[in-house]
């Protein structure tokens, strides 16, 4: 359970600034999200979160919303509140007409990179060594370390990689939003919704509880905006109540 997500997507964000500002290239600005956040998350994992295994669930959230917030402070202390606003790079400038509607190219070309992010995460998560021995040190973690694996390095390289995703997306996300060091609170809360729409431990439940909350807010936004955050809250707490294990979870599974 790491609610420290947060303060890494900001984290990624003002490397990926730093890195696209100072050089000019938006790919250097990936680059820079992805290795600093992924050794952010080895460090971390390293000096607490592998403590908090053993431990309930509830030392885990309390742990990682802490250290969010240390994070989220320590960027505030380094480069003020102030906003940084992030270009738009070149190759992603302009509009695209799709039918009736004149659609921003570099939301267009967030989606394909979304997809291929999700593609690399499903394929080191079902097809690769790794994937497979974190998935069987989820469900028993003793019986991986008595045929000689090393879970406690697979579960710091998981942690890892998930702290380069959430990097990843603090970046390109940058360019829509002003950049800001709470820029990760409200995408943190969104992504607790999702995940309990789509089902905790289903990868293809996070991806649908995404499509799901995303279709939400936008079309609320269109007709009532000051509801919008208030319809996916509901959509939310409808579905704990008829299906609790989320829309593709599986009962038990947490």
């Amino acid at each position: 359970m790491n609610f420290a997500h947060g303060g890494l997507f900001a984290v990624g964000a003002y490397a990926g600034w730093l890195a696209y500002t100072r050089y000019d290239s938006f790919v250097l600005g990936i680059v820079a999200a992805l290795v600093v956040t992924f050794a952010l998350g080895i460090v971390i994992e390293r000096l607490l979160i592998r403590y908090y295994y053993a431990r309930p669930k509830e030392d885990q959230i309390l742990v990682t919303y802490g250290l969010g917030i240390v994070l989220v402070e320590t960027i505030r202390a380094l480069f003020t509140s102030e906003n940084k606003l992030v270009p738009t790079p070149d190759w992603a400038g302009g509009a695209v007409q799709l039918g009736d509607l004149v659609y921003p190219q570099y939301r267009l070309d967030v989606v394909g990179i979304v997809a291929v992010t999700l593609l690399v995460v499903w394929l080191i998560i079902f097809k690769t060594r790794l994937g497979l021995i974190v998935r069987a040190g989820i469900d028993d973690s003793l019986i991986v370390e008595m045929l000689g694996i090393d879970i406690g390095r697979a579960f710091m390289l998981v942690f890892a990689l998930g702290a380069a995703a959430a990097g990843l997306a603090g970046f390109i996300d940058a360019p829509i939003l002003a950049l800001t060091p709470d820029v990760g609170t409200l995408v943190l809360v969104q992504s607790f919704v999702v995940i309990v729409i789509g089902g905790v431990g289903s990868f293809s439940g996070a991806i649908v509880g995404g499509i799901v909350a995303g279709e939400i807010v936008s079309l609320t936004s269109v007709f009532a905006p000051d509801w919008a955050q208030v319809a996916l809250y509901l959509a939310m707490a409808l579905v704990l109540i008829v299906r609790p294990q989320g829309l593709l979870g599986v009962v038990g599974r947490a």
